[in-house]
């Protein structure tokens, strides 16, 4: 596993399955990230919406890349993650 910190952003919703799968995901790999609740901060969303062009959660935001939805493959490229 490599040792550089990445910034890592999760905007998502209690309510969201995927949310809830890629935060679990991230946590058994040790990944810190932060997690920003979209349902209960406008600016917030309306942030993830200008970098993603999406209304659906996850987004997540890898060091400036943005990735939409719990895309594993991608995810695991961004932060090199072996598996």
């Amino acid at each position: 596993m490599s040792e550089k910190k990445h910034k890592v952003k999760v905007f998502s919703t209690p309510s969201c399955s995927y949310c809830s799968m890629e935060k679990d995901w991230l946590k058994e790999h040790k990944i810190e990230f932060e997690d920003i609740d979209v349902s209960m901060d406008q600016e917030a969303a309306n942030k993830m919406v200008e970098k993603s062009g999406q209304m659906g959660v996850p987004v997540t935001d890898i060091d400036g890349e943005i990735v939409v939805g719990f895309d594993k493959e991608k995810l695991k490229k961004l932060l090199d993650i072996k598996e």
